[in-house]
């Protein structure tokens, strides 16, 4: 079975006062469909340009990335929007919603990229709601909402068009514990219900046990790879 995503001897510089500087320095990874990953490091450590290229958004100055297959280098832009579109589905700290667009129309939008027609987007979105346990706030703005409430809505929008990956970019971040344990449960639930891969980027010990396995990044390596024996405390 080919993995899901290989990154192979990956690289990634920005120029900066006249020099290059690395924030990536040959990164090797393989993740293979319906695992749940936790990248950790700290600030400045490269795991945020990591999940940017995994997650299509940015791209390596060298090095080779294959996701289920594509060498994601030979797409251009195009084809690399249809690409997210297809396979990820993002869930960040900040929740990313339109403000003046209800719980439905937020989730609705990656299906409006896809070409969906009006009558399946609105019964995706609503089933997507109700399986975050929204259903009783399809109609709702993100001002009416709390604050788990709105990651559940960026959740149901990562997971509307079947997308087997989820990139999560520190998604408790502006929640409080009990808010940030519902919200890791249902990610949970996602990977091991519903097998999608999980890859979370998180710099909270205690968000990455949910991981079953966690990636540690320091100055832009990989300092270390290890399945978490602990997980077991949240099940």
């Amino acid at each position: 079975m080919k993995p899901l995503i290989e990154l192979k001897n990956i690289h990634k510089s920005y120029p900066l006062d006249g020099f290059d500087l690395e924030i990536l320095k040959g990164i090797d990874l393989t993740i293979n469909a319906g695992e749940f990953v936790a990248i950790m490091g700290p600030s400045g450590s490269g795991k945020s340009t990591l999940m940017n290229i995994l997650g299509c958004l940015d791209i390596p100055t060298s090095g080779q990335y294959l996701l289920d297959g594509h060498n994601v280098e030979n797409l251009d832009a195009d084809d690399l929007a249809t690409l997210r579109n297809r396979k990820i589905g993002f869930v960040f700290q900040g929740f990313n919603l339109l403000s003046r667009t209800s719980a439905m129309e937020n989730v609705e939008l990656p299906m409006v990229y896809a070409g969906i027609d009006d009558t399946t987007r609105a019964e995706k979105a609503k089933a997507a709601l109700v399986s975050v346990g929204l259903g009783e706030r399809l109609h709702h703005l993100p001002n009416q909402l709390s604050g788990g409430q709105q990651q559940r809505v960026a959740i149901a929008r990562a997971i509307v068009n079947d997308a087997p990956i989820i990139f999560a970019d520190e998604p408790t971040g502006n929640l409080d514990t009990k808010m940030s344990v519902e919200i890791m449960n249902l990610f949970t639930k996602l990977n091991k219900e519903f097998h999608r891969t999980i890859i979370l980027v998180t710099h909270e010990e205690d968000i990455a046990l949910y991981a079953n396995r966690i990636i540690k990044i320091v100055d832009g390596e990989i300092h270390s790879d290890k399945p978490n024996s602990k997980r077991g405390k949240h099940d």
